[in-house]
This record gives C-alpha cells, sequence and structure tokens, in this order.
C-alpha cells in the first residue's frame, strides 16, 4: 500500500506539471484516506481516540499550531494541492452546508480509517471509507443544491480525486491479533476481501460522478 501511495504521489506531481497554469486554480480536488491525508476531520469527533490536536503535531506548518494533521508539517494531500497549485481542501466536518467550500475541493480523510467499516474501531470515532463515501454524497446533494443538477453534475465529473487508504487495515486490524478478520481470514482470502470490498467502493464513487482520479 505504501508503495501504490509513492506511485499516486509521483503520478500526480508528473500530471500538475503538465497543467497550463490557467487552468490549474479552477481546479477542484476531492480528498479521501487516512491519517497520512487528514487535515483535522477527527477533531471534530468527539470521542475519536485518533487525534492530532496537541502538540508536536503542525509545529512546521504555516502558523505553528496543530491542525488535526498527523504530522509536523504538510501531509502528502497538502504537498500534491501545492503541485497543482491550489490550496489544500478544508476538512469536511468543519463545514457548514452553506459554506463556498463545497464548490472548491473537500478533504474527507480521517485517522484510523481502512477499506472495511471493522478497521480502527478501537479508536471508537473515525470516518471509515464507507463513511467518507457517504460525506461525499452529502457534498454533490449541497452542490445540486446550489447551482443544479447539470452544473453539479458537471462539477463533479470534472474535479479531481485522490484516494489513499489500506495500510490501517493491516496495521489496525489484519496485523491485531485481538482483531477478528486475523483470525478469521488467511491472508490470501483478507487481499480478496479488500480488494472486492474497495472495488465496490470505488463503483459508488464513479457512479456518484467521479471521473478523474488515480486510485
Amino acid at each position: 500500500m505504501m508503495i501504490l501511495r509513492l506511485a499516486l504521489a509521483a503520478v500526480i506531481s508528473a500530471y500538475a506539471a503538465a497543467q497550463p497554469a490557467s487552468t490549474s486554480s479552477s481546479l477542484v480536488t476531492y480528498i479521501f484516506g487516512d491519517s497520512l491525508t487528514e487535515v483535522g476531520n477527527n477533531n471534530y469527533l468527539q470521542y475519536s481516540l485518533a487525534r492530532a490536536d496537541f502538540p508536536y503535531y503542525g509545529i512546521d506548518f504555516s502558523g505553528g499550531k496543530t491542525t488535526g494533521r498527523f504530522t509536523n508539517g504538510r501531509t502528502i494531500g497538502d504537498i500534491i494541492s501545492t503541485k497543482l497549485g491550489i490550496p489544500s481542501p478544508p476538512p469536511y466536518l468543519s463545514l457548514s452546508q452553506n459554506d463556498d467550500a463545497y464548490l472548491s475541493g473537500i478533504n474527507y480523510a480521517s485517522g484510523g480509517a481502512g477499506i472495511l467499516n471493522e478497521t480502527g474501531i478501537y479508536f471508537i470515532q473515525r470516518l471509515t471509507f464507507d463513511d467518507q463515501i457517504n460525506c461525499f454524497k452529502k457534498t454533490k446533494e449541497v452542490i445540486r443544491a446550489k447551482i443544479g443538477d447539470r452544473a453539479a453534475s458537471k462539477h463533479v465529473n470534472d474535479a479531481m480525486y485522490f484516494i489513499g487508504l489500506g495500510s490501517n487495515d493491516y496495521v489496525n486490524n489484519f496485523l491485531q491479533p485481538f482483531m477478528a478478520d486475523g483470525q478469521q481470514y488467511t491472508h490470501d482470502e483478507f487481499v480478496e476481501l479488500l480488494s472486492s470490498t474497495l472495488h465496490n467502493q470505488l463503483t459508488t464513487i464513479y457512479k456518484l460522478g467521479a471521473r478523474k482520479g488515480l486510485r
């Protein structure tokens, strides 16, 4: 999964470098993932044990304050946004339904999230990938209410999607001796479970209008 993430970052960087300067400012990104791309969603979950709202998280980020990022500085999503020449999208849970940020990109990533809903369950609260997809579905509904159905469909079709997760399904699930999946499945069976689940999730995002993305 880490190799996949690095490959995605390299390809996106190449994509960004190839874009005309006049189009980069209008690019919209929607980011799904885990702690490697979270920008603060878990700070809005009252009982989450996966939080990065204390020192020294964020000390090397602009402003030097904690932002909910699980790093001292920028996440891979921040770096990609910089490469694309656009602001890093805000966390979904920080927005009100009237917020214009719905039209300029959103970050749904949540520390502890995985492909499977049971992954990271001992963090009590986090946005699983299914939760994030539901948040994106609600996002499209808000956009449709703002600009109409046809324009909303074009908006999500033209946006770029970054999806980076899967390591938690091992680190915080399969490899933990007290988690059921590690006892119930062989490694090959678990890989098949992840693959089939992810296939269905990506199909759902596609049906919601996502067309440009790296998976």
